[in-house]
């Protein structure tokens, strides 16, 4: 599953959403997040932290690449809910 977003008017912060099932019994979501050097460091620390308090995300690892491109992977459990009838 492949999911695009754009944040704050931004066209270069965008979020790729995939799942992963590595078969060891525990499935994750991950976000991706890429944000450009013009950003302010705030405002994707802002960002950051929105989608890990209201979406339930964890930071799974950050990189700054050559330029000044930071991405940001933040990921969650899959929660699979049982059918109790």
């Amino acid at each position: 599953m492949t999911m695009s977003e754009h944040f704050s008017g931004s066209a270069s912060a965008v979020a790729a959403h995939h799942t992963d099932d590595s078969g060891a019994g525990s499935a994750w979501e991950y976000l991706v997040i890429r944000c450009e050097p013009r950003e302010s460091l705030a405002e994707v620390r802002r960002r950051v932290v929105d989608h890990a308090e209201q979406g339930r995300w964890e930071l799974r690892r950050s990189r700054i690449y050559s330029g000044g491109v930071r991405k940001y992977w933040l990921r969650r459990r899959i929660m699979k809910v049982r059918r109790t009838l």
